[in-house]
């Protein structure tokens, strides 16, 4: 029997990076997954990849009508929600904060604060419901020890740290643990805009402050998502945990 054997989870930002890491990591351990993403053909992919155990859903998190579509398809297709990360996130290019235009500034809290509140108003009464279940979101270590160039995204993950603290108070009553993870950038799509650039000599420069000397991989942060969402973690909430090699340290 897999870890988490007989759960159903849906994954935002599946279609690619962490998403995809976690959404295969836990397929590997008996999970039911729901493979969303606003990129449909990725979510096919990733859902074709993984077998029976995927079902992709098109999903546009910064729309609340299709967080709740999202969420009505996990149903129909599983009757239940045991766990939801919200993992999909955007960024700019790392730069001066004077330059961020609004509508920048609108998608960065639509899609990394504003979707955490509408799957929370979809998913919990399900999961309290069914008597429990396991939010988890992905932070980021910028939430916890900003740089410059990046401070309204920042500023947005720290939103994100904050926000999965209070709800693990408000909602431990109901038996729904809630927790974030914090990693230091990795080998992703978005590793070229937390830089400004992607080029050896920018990853050898942010690999240096990385005390276990490399970039985070999306299995490690899979491997962190699997353990909060497993039955092993079931005393553990209101945490962000680190995935950094020490970054934060």
């Amino acid at each position: 029997m897999g870890r988490l054997a007989d759960k159903v989870a849906i994954i935002t930002g599946a279609a690619s990076g962490f998403g995809e890491g976690m959404a295969k990591r836990f397929a590997e351990e008996g999970a039911m997954v729901v493979v969303a993403d606003l990129n449909a053909k990725g979510t096919e992919r990733v859902a074709s990849e993984i077998g029976s155990a995927a079902y992709p859903v098109t999903a546009d998190v910064s729309i609340k009508s299709d967080i709740d579509a999202m969420v009505a398809a996990a149903l129909d297709q599983h009757g239940r929600i045991d766990i939801l990360v919200n993992n999909a996130g955007y960024t700019y290019r790392n730069g001066d904060m004077l330059d961020v235009d609004e509508a920048t500034f609108d998608l960065i809290t639509a899609v990394n604060m504003k979707a955490i509140y509408f799957a929370a108003l979809a998913v919990v009464p399900v999961m309290e419901k069914q008597g429990g279940g396991s939010i988890i979101t992905t932070a980021s270590t910028a939430g916890l020890r900003p740089r410059p160039g990046l401070t309204w995204y920042n500023a947005s993950k720290g939103w994100a740290v904050t926000a999965t603290k209070s709800m693990a108070v408000e909602l431990a009553p109901k038996n729904i643990r809630v927790n974030c993870l914090c990693p230091v950038a990795g080998e992703t799509g978005m590793l070229a805009q937390f830089m400004g650039e992607d080029t050896p000599e920018k990853r050898a420069q942010f690999r240096a402050s990385i005390p276990l000397g490399r970039l985070s991989t999306p299995l490690d942060i899979a491997n962190a998502a699997l353990w909060l969402a497993s039955d092993e973690a079931e005393f553990i909430t209101g945490v962000a945990l680190e995935v950094d090699g020490g970054r934060c340290v």
